[in-house]
């Protein structure tokens, strides 16, 4: 089927959403030695770099503007997105100082706006079904009920995880840590959309992402949204040959 595959042709998107942060500072130290030259957003998966994998699903969707933060190797970053209008690149420099998830999104903030936007790792992969999963993600966001919204992949199902999940979702769709289960049924895959509010009573400097998860949940208000496809999983580089294999079956698809 033509629709089921990684990378589909350019669409006009229309999204409520229009803003993007996407995280490409990591040091990348899983996927040494391969990272000691090359930041791991621009390792190829399928002749494209994953952070231009990541870029095309927001541009598929409509989205207009992206922050690209940058720190590990950070010229050859800023040289790839150079030239891409779709979406527009704003960098945020975090040479001096690594952020983390959390931090890097609330120095990125003026960049931001007001109003909620995506946030998406930039090695994100994943299988589409025909349809996008970045803007399904914004035709279901609901601002008067959540203020997290989730890309959630099946645990089982997603090439080159071994890890015990992260989430149960209930019926309304809100999420739950895994805690001391032994395993859960979802993972989280890399994007969600966020309320920038969410970061006025955070800490300064580096911090992580999952203090607003755990925040949501105490507040009821962190909502998952099942991936449509198969979520790839390439954290070193031992995962690159199987995140190719599932790249080739679904253009051969």
């Amino acid at each position: 089927m033509a629709g089921r595959r990684f990378a589909h042709v350019m669409q006009t998107g229309s999204s409520p959403i229009r803003r993007a942060m996407v995280l490409a500072a990591g040091l990348g130290k899983r996927m040494r030695p391969i990272t000691d030259t090359l930041p791991k957003p621009l390792v190829a998966i399928g002749g494209k770099t994953m952070l231009d994998h990541a870029l095309d699903r927001l541009a598929e969707a409509g989205i207009a503007d992206a922050v690209v933060n940058v720190h590990y190797l950070a010229e050859q970053v800023e040289a790839r997105v150079a030239g891409r209008t779709q979406p527009r690149i704003v960098i945020s420099d975090e040479r001096a100082r690594l952020l983390e998830t959390g931090g890097g999104v609330k120095k990125a903030l003026p960049l931001l706006g007001a109003e909620p936007f995506f946030h998406i790792n930039s090695d994100s992969l994943w299988s589409e079904r025909g349809a996008s999963n970045v803007a399904a993600m914004a035709a279901a966001w609901d601002a008067g009920r959540m203020d997290m919204l989730l890309l959630l992949a099946e645990r089982e199902s997603s090439v080159g995880f071994d890890g015990a999940g992260d989430f149960f979702r209930d019926a309304a769709g809100r999420l739950t840590r895994r805690g001391k289960a032994a395993a859960a049924p979802h993972v989280y895959a890399g994007v969600a959309i966020i309320k920038p509010e969410l970061f006025a009573d955070t800490p300064e400097g580096p911090f992580s992402l999952n203090l607003l998860f755990d925040r949501c949940i105490a507040k009821g208000t962190l909502f998952g949204h099942p991936l449509d496809g198969r979520w790839l999983h390439v954290g070193t580089p031992e995962a690159i040959p199987l995140a190719e294999q599932a790249y080739a079956a679904h253009q051969a698809s």
